[in-house]
């Protein structure tokens, strides 16, 4: 992707894979890379989560975050057919895959602000810079770009580098393990791969030797035959053992494992979250879905979160601003969201208003309130002694002293 007239071969540094690497019994591209399963599940988690992670514009007023409108840029970035959940896939592909990803700015709004990006597939993408150039360039499907005619979000950068460092290029040794391992397994079903075994007669030796050398021609004979998935005929006096037959399959087993290992690794996405099973020992274990998907959050997304905000912000009018709404992710269940309401209904940093709102409702209506009263009784006024309740604001007295819930019970909130 990168091309600069100078000593340093930037290829060693693994920007892009516009080339194969052959790695194993494979060439690894970014598109032959795909067919790595734990490659796949590792882009696909990442850009699935990414893109519907609802996204909000706020600025700042006087220190307070203070929402605005959505611009159309992050409706629709890439036209009518491109609304922002599918931009937004399709981008983050690229970017987890090829540390790039790349759009013309077709389209611009009054204020010089794109108002269309077009995403470009990454291999038809070349950064080049000459000596004589102040700046970078751009060429794709051979026409030349300057930076403003392009929208280029990095990530992994490298000081002195336009553009950021290729996943795939650096895990090219182990995705190519990974499918050179699938490759012997498709030979080995079909016939044309075998594992290291002996021919051997029993009876008589074999010349190796000169125009007689019996052993080469036998050996032919032998790979001939299961190369095209023929079988092989021979005589009583001739045996095959296999010298890999009985360890094969449970070091396949094994190398499998470690090799969706190495690759989740390369693309921060942990293994049971790509449904890889784990038999290492020391494993974490989770109490909850919520603590996993913390975590997974903190560690691993959030930093692709934080550079995409930065980027998508850079499509807007200063001083807005984008935020992802990543609370989406770490959904409680039931039973621990109405635990959390309860204690902030008690402690007074919340409303039963907006709690229901929360639950998409209406704040109640006088017939409910009435309904509450009857089922509950009426609230008590408190006196206006020095330290009661009404002098901190909080007007509502539970009819039983002895409960710890306010009459505006949670349980009644959410119906």
């Amino acid at each position: 992707m990168w091309r600069q007239r100078r000593d340093l071969t930037l290829q060693a540094l693994g920007v892009g894979m516009r080339q194969p690497v052959r790695r194993g019994a494979v060439n690894v591209t970014d598109e032959t890379a795909l067919r790595h399963s734990a490659v796949w599940a590792c882009l696909r988690v990442r850009a699935d989560l990414l893109s519907t992670f609802p996204i909000d514009v706020f600025r700042k007023v006087n220190g307070v975050d203070v929402e605005m409108p959505v611009s159309p840029i992050l409706v629709e970035p890439g036209g009518s057919h491109w609304d922002y959940n599918t931009w937004m896939w399709a981008s983050q592909f690229d970017y987890d895959r090829a540390g790039n990803t790349v759009g013309l700015i077709t389209e611009k709004n009054a204020l010089g602000l794109p108002a269309r990006i077009d995403l470009v597939e990454i291999s038809r993408v070349q950064v080049f810079q000459n000596k004589n150039m102040a700046e970078h360039r751009y060429r794709i499907d051979g026409k030349v770009y300057t930076p403003d005619q392009v929208w280029h979000e990095r990530q992994f950068p490298v000081p002195g580098l336009p553009v950021g460092l290729s996943p795939i290029a650096y895990a090219a040794w182990s995705i190519g393990e990974g499918l050179s391992m699938q490759q012997f397994v498709l030979d080995w079903f079909g016939g044309g791969g075998m594992p290291k075994a002996r021919l051997h007669n029993l009876d008589r030796s074999l010349e190796n030797d000169g125009e007689k050398n019996e052993a080469r021609r036998i050996k032919d004979r032998y790979m001939a035959s299961v190369a095209n998935g023929e079988i092989f005929v021979h005589g009583k006096d001739w045996s095959l053992d296999f010298l890999q037959a009985q360890t094969m399959g449970n070091e396949w087993l094994d190398g499998r494992r470690s090799n969706m290992g190495d690759i989740a690794r390369y693309f921060g996405c942990p293994l049971d979250l790509i449904e890889a099973a784990i038999s290492a020992p020391g494993s974490i274990t989770y109490q909850s879905a919520l603590q996993r998907n913390l975590q997974f959050l903190i560690i691993n997304l959030n930093p692709a979160i934080v550079r995409r905000e930065n980027g998508l912000s850079k499509l807007l009018p200063r001083p807005r601003y984008v935020k992802m709404a990543t609370a989406a992710l770490l959904r409680m269940d039931p039973m621990e969201q109405a635990k959390l309401f309860t204690e902030r209904i008690q402690h007074r940093s919340i409303t039963p208003s907006e709690i229901r709102k929360f639950y998409n409702q209406q704040p109640f209506t006088p017939e409910q309130e009435a309904e509450l009263v009857r089922i509950f009784g009426a609230p008590r006024t408190p006196a206006t002694a020095s330290g009661s309740r009404a002098q901190d604001g909080w007007p509502w007295e539970p009819v039983n002293p002895l409960s710890a819930v306010p009459y505006h019970d949670l349980s009644e909130v959410g119906q």
